[in-house]
């Protein structure tokens, strides 16, 4: 499960790094949340373009009173599961979501502390996505899951999928098994680094501070 992450570059790094043009104004935070703005890379008529969406697809859980807010649904377990099937075999929902480095939890309950993943040599790096719009949030987008490396083991048994930059065009354009392979396959340990912080998992909140989930 990843529910942090984070994008310490500017809209106009990350829209360099993936070829497309960098937006004026841009509505996303450096650390990401879910039900919180994250930048995507998606398609366009063949064109990248560089969007900001909610991190999380909205999720009516059966009883949950109308006014409830959604659940925000923002990994994706199983490409073949009926929710992501139909999307994920059509280019046009497909994306990318860049990153600096992701995170997970560590410790005992209540004083978790922040152990953060990079890939080596890529200081903005991509996570494989699906989006979709939605009527509760506008665009919304998920973020694919695999199994673990031996790398990341240590803290977590699942981890993201993560793209090299050569995989970029096959993930937006490729089959339903090119995705499939990129969710079975596992990423190389030594491309992964991992950096363990004392900083909490949950801090403290100050004035438009967000969280991130437990």
């Amino acid at each position: 499960m990843c529910n942090l992450y984070t994008v310490r570059k500017s809209a106009a790094e990350v829209a360099a790094h993936f070829g497309v043009n960098a937006p004026t104004q841009f509505n996303s935070a450096a650390e990401v949340l879910p039900g919180y703005p994250g930048m995507v890379v998606r398609q366009v008529e063949g064109q990248p373009l560089l969007q900001a969406m909610t991190w999380g697809f909205p999720l009516r859980l059966k009883g949950m009173k109308p006014e409830s807010k959604p659940k925000a649904v923002n990994n994706i377990a199983d490409l073949r599961k009926p929710m992501w099937i139909g999307l994920a075999k059509k280019p046009q929902w497909r994306c990318i979501i860049p990153l600096t480095e992701f995170w997970e939890a560590e410790g005992v309950k209540g004083a978790m502390t922040r152990t953060a993943f990079r890939v080596k040599g890529q200081p903005i790096f991509a996570w494989g996505g699906l989006w979709r719009e939605s009527a509760e949030w506008g665009a919304v987008y998920s973020g694919s899951m695999t199994d673990c490396n031996e790398a990341i083991r240590p803290v977590h048994d699942r981890m993201p999928v993560l793209l090299q930059p050569h995989e970029y065009d096959t993930w937006l354009n490729g089959s339903f098994d090119d995705l499939l392979a990129f969710q079975l396959r596992c990423f190389p340990d030594e491309l992964i680094e991992m950096e363990r912080t004392s900083e909490l998992w949950v801090r403290k909140r100050s004035v438009g501070e967000q969280l991130p989930a437990a």
